[in-house]
């Protein structure tokens, strides 16, 4: 009897059919390097799109469902693919609009293997000179996005989407500081299925902070290490997002999260192991990185001084 693949990827998605096809291509055998005689699959649930999003018809690893009415949330999507996964290892992009480096998946199967509670994460950009919260109100869009993806010619080589991003707010500490949440979460199946996936009670359209409440609880999970990929990342495509396009602002998802965990939501505050290259593309944002690590160390040392 043929085993299931070595790696699951599930990705959601909701009226993407303009940014799912890059997802799936930035996820596909050829693009993803390293990988020869790895099998792989990636699940798409489209979460009730107005308009049914289509599945590949070149593409035999991708996996394909849809729920049909959906909540607004995407958190019941997320833990169907989950459910649905078939891999040892199992990542989450819980945002279906988001590309990925091309050395993710096999770093963080290699990333993986370094322990059996390993949690795997890689940074979050934007692509643009700003974050999609901030761009949108000056011009930004998806015709100015296509421009910018075709000129710098990711599908040859997907360590170019460094050049032509900036770092998430989630990820906005730099590669140095504590992420707010994981874009691209990867966990041993054993682990998922004791978190039992991500807390359905994020009923806010987007999740809310669904997705960080579960990167904290994994980081908080007893006996687990955090390894961050900083020379890999997923890069966000502006969509309309409801965080992004400032639908819901910090202050209702947050309240949200209150009223679901009854504290409030800070990072975890894990010291990572570093795993994996660094591609020269992404050699500014380790600079910039460097720079706020620096500068929050001469903080804490003015604070110390200050009570001393």
């Amino acid at each position: 009897m043929p085993s299931g693949p070595e790696i699951s990827v599930v990705v959601v998605a909701y009226d993407m059919g303009r940014e799912l096809p890059r997802t799936l291509r930035a996820l596909a055998p050829g693009y993803q390097r390293d990988l020869d005689g790895v099998d792989s699959e990636v699940i798409v649930v489209d979460n009730g799109s107005p308009v049914p999003l289509e599945p590949p018809t070149d593409q035999s690893h991708v996996r394909w469902s849809r729920i049909d009415p959906a909540p607004a949330s995407p958190v019941r999507a997320a833990n169907e693919g989950i459910r649905q996964a078939r891999g040892d290892l199992i990542g989450l992009i819980v945002d279906g609009a988001r590309l990925a480096s091309p050395g993710l998946l096999a770093t963080a199967r290699a990333a993986s293997r370094t322990g059996d509670r390993t949690i795997v994460t890689a940074p979050a950009y934007h692509l643009g000179s700003a974050t999609h919260m901030e761009a949108t109100g000056h011009g930004y869009d998806e015709a100015e996005e296509d421009r910018l993806l075709e000129a710098c010619g990711w599908e040859a080589d997907g360590y170019q989407l460094f050049t032509v991003s900036t770092l998430a707010a989630s990820s906005g500490r730099g590669w140095f500081g504590p992420m707010g949440e994981s874009s691209s979460l990867f966990l041993r199946q054993a682990l998922w299925d004791e978190l039992g996936g991500l807390d359905e009670r994020f009923a806010l359209p987007g999740g809310g902070l669904a997705n960080h409440d579960l990167y904290r609880r994994a980081c908080e999970a007893p006996g687990t290490t955090l390894v961050v990929l900083p020379g890999e990342g997923t890069f966000h495509q502006v969509h309309g997002g409801a965080a992004t396009s400032r639908r819901f602002g910090w202050d209702e998802m947050h309240a949200d999260y209150v009223a679901v965990r009854d504290q409030p939501y800070t990072p975890p505050r894990n010291r990572p192991i570093y795993f994996g290259m660094i591609p020269d593309q992404a050699m500014p944002h380790a600079a910039r990185s460097a720079e706020l690590a620096i500068e929050r160390a001469e903080r804490r040392k003015r604070r110390s001084g200050d009570r001393g």
